[in-house]
């Protein structure tokens, strides 16, 4: 399952899933482009995996601006090439009741954990286009196949990012360029400890108890996915739902 000499571009990977994410594809043997608005974290990372001899670069991107995403992709071309790999991880979660939503947290969310999906994968495609050869693999949530409380605007954006999925991954089909997303279960990230347990008012410990496994996932679950998928051996899956999240939801 090596990505070894392609390069791939993952979003939001200076913690959690998306650093989980890059340090798999590095020890693939894969050129990692670390994009995250964490400009230091998003350094650090990239020192850390060029320091295990990888080739690594990182860049400050708001995933939410164009301009950024394109200078970005200028910057991995110049240091790595032309991109063959793409996980769109890079998102936020939102814990308000319904009637406290308002327009601006609604377009915020979906902005950064949808319209970002748009931005990238129309950035990235014209490389893959052109090698007849490519792997776009977006960061869903199992909130989106469940349902959860106060987070309709969250779980809104990751069902897009599903129905984005499977028919970007239609029109693509016959180009070699395979579309899929992977929506993770509760996994134990800083951003789950920062926002996510807060937002529900509960612990990790408590939440992790009640699913099917008794335990939350890691990172790196996620980031076996996103390998298998980017994967030769997965070049005859597309518009596939790859859900990982320990027996929370089984479709």
């Amino acid at each position: 399952m090596s990505s070894a000499g392609r390069t791939v571009i993952v979003t939001g990977a200076a913690s959690g899933i998306g650093l989980a994410t890059a340090r798999r594809f590095a020890s693939d043997g894969a050129k990692v482009a670390i994009w995250d608005l964490n400009e230091e974290g998003a350094r650090r990372a990239a020192a850390e995996l060029s320091a295990s001899g990888a080739k690594a670069i990182a860049s400050r991107v708001d995933v939410a601006s164009r301009a950024q995403i394109d200078a970005a992709v200028a910057h991995v071309h110049a240091e790595l090439g032309p991109v063959q790999i793409l996980v769109n991880n890079a998102g936020i979660t939102d814990f308000h009741s319904f009637m406290e939503m308002t327009e601006e947290i609604w377009d915020r969310v979906m902005t950064i954990n949808l319209k970002s999906v748009l931005f990238c994968t129309q950035a990235v495609l014209p490389d893959m286009l052109a090698a007849n050869w490519g792997r776009i693999i977006n960061i869903s949530s199992s909130s989106a196949q469940t349902g959860s409380a106060r987070m309709t605007a969250y779980a809104a954006s990751k069902g897009g990012v599903i129905a984005f999925t499977k028919s970007l991954a239609q029109e693509l089909a016959a180009s070699g360029i395979t579309v899929n997303n992977v929506p993770p279960g509760f996994v134990d990230t800083p951003m789950l400890r920062n926002e996510g347990v807060a937002g529900m008012g509960m612990s990790v410990d408590s939440v992790a108890a009640r699913s099917p496994m008794g335990r939350a996932g890691r990172p790196e679950n996620i980031a076996a996915a996103c390998a298998f998928l980017a994967s030769d051996d997965a070049d005859y899956i597309t518009g596939h739902t790859l859900s990982v999240n320990g027996g929370r939801y089984s479709n």
